[in-house]
């Protein structure tokens, strides 16, 4: 990669900030809300239903968000709506800590939730696509991974901050110092262009032969006919599915693993998905060609996962071995459902058109995933052998099951010659 005269490529520096704001805002808007959940149950005695109803209004709100994300980007710039963003997560996070009634949990989530959507997988997409083409696979991991930190620094975090201080102040200094990272991140970084410091994506002099990836031979698709396009449709949803099977068997993974390792090691074992996660994208973006098929390498990620489901299944809540291979084998995939769609999106759509179609699959995504943690939920209830104990055959099944199909709806997508 070569490096322009002044001052060296930008476009790693802009990674390093798109790492800190997915830390910023999953560690609020994804892995922060099961821990409100906990925690408003435990000191308001609120019902958990009551409480992850407002969750799943918190990814609606944020679905909504996303699938006009590219719109305000275009209209306010990436400077404006990030800052936007974070202000409006911090405050609806605070709000959270705050709600002196059940009600105003709602009107609270949405707030958090339409700040999340402008710190989420589609933003950090927005702000390193156009400085990377050739070099995004790796630009991209590198920034996702910032997603899978926030779950490792961000969730222990809150949980020692509510304890040392209480929800209110706990929160209104985590979100204060979110804010005042992202604000100072947007204005130095992200404000800036490829064209505005004159240089070019993955550092390429001037002069130099463009040797990206080629971009699809259609034009850009109107908005109406994206809906109709066969590759759009399976790629949003196998995504969705994805998602689904993912965040439902993660919202109950722990509980699930506890009978047979106990708290401490059930914990332990979640951190390490989360590790395993940032390994599996990252190997992947080392190792994966240039002209390598998206849609298989995605399947072939859903596949591992299967496995692992099969493996937690077979352990019957109480062989740690197999309870331990699965969370493995799992937790590798658990990185690739996020990281994996904006490549695909690169290689089949026309470059104007893969903004629109990484926002759209994220929100359509979203949308479905925020009913996941209930879904798998009624179904632990329904078996009441699986309600308070780890052996829960039918809810891994499940999750393999919805894996599966994600597996069947890429293929589904691919070229004809592939």
């Amino acid at each position: 990669m070569s490096r322009t005269a002044a001052g060296g490529f930008f476009g790693w520096t802009v990674v390093r900030g798109a790492f800190v704001l997915a830390i910023c805002g999953w560690g609020l808007g994804f892995y922060g809300p099961p821990i409100f959940l906990h925690v408003i149950h435990a000191t308001k005695g609120w019902s958990l239903g009551l409480v992850a109803a407002a969750i799943t209004v918190h990814y609606l709100a944020g679905a909504i968000a996303v699938a006009n994300l590219p719109r305000l980007h275009a209209r306010w710039g990436l400077m404006r709506v990030t800052r936007a963003g974070a202000v409006a997560l911090g405050l609806g996070i605070v709000g959270w800590s705050l709600a002196a009634a059940p009600w105003q949990l709602f009107p609270v989530a949405v707030l958090s939730g339409l700040g999340w959507a402008t710190l989420g997988a589609a933003a950090v997409n927005a702000i390193v696509a156009p400085w990377f083409a050739r070099g995004r696979p790796a630009a991209l991991a590198l920034a996702y991974n910032g997603a899978s930190f926030g779950g490792i620094l961000m969730s222990p975090l809150w949980v020692l901050s509510i304890q040392a201080f209480g929800f209110p102040l706990a929160a209104s200094l985590i979100a204060a110092t979110v804010i005042a990272i992202l604000w100072l991140l947007a204005g130095q970084v992200f404000v800036h262009s490829p064209g505005s410091l004159g240089q070019r994506p993955d550092g390429d002099a001037a002069d130099a032969q463009d040797t990206a990836p080629a971009a699809p031979v259609r034009p850009p698709l109107p908005a109406a006919a994206l809906w109709g396009e066969r590759r759009f449709r399976t790629l949003a949803g196998a995504t969705a599915l994805g998602l689904f099977a993912q965040t439902g068997l993660l919202a109950h993974l722990f509980s699930l693993i506890v009978p047979a390792l106990g708290e401490m090691v059930a914990g332990i074992a979640i951190a390490c998905a989360t590790l395993a996660a940032v390994t599996g994208r990252t190997l992947l973006a080392a190792v994966m060609p240039a002209d390598a098929d998206r849609r298989l390498i995605a399947a072939a990620s859903y596949a591992v996962q299967v496995v692992g489901c099969g493996a937690l299944m077979l352990s019957h809540g109480n062989d740690p071995w197999l309870i331990w291979t699965g969370v493995a084998l799992f937790g590798l995939g658990i990185g690739n459902v996020v990281y994996l769609p904006p490549l695909i999106a690169q290689s089949e759509f026309a470059p104007s058109d893969v903004p629109r179609v990484v926002a759209l699959t994220v929100a359509l995504g979203q949308g479905l995933y925020a009913f996941a943690p209930a879904a798998f939920g009624l179904l632990r209830e329904a078996i009441p052998s699986a309600a308070g104990a780890g052996d829960a055959p039918l809810v891994h099944a499940l999750a393999a099951a919805v894996f599966s199909a994600a597996i069947v709806t890429l293929l589904l997508g691919r070229r004809p010659h592939q």
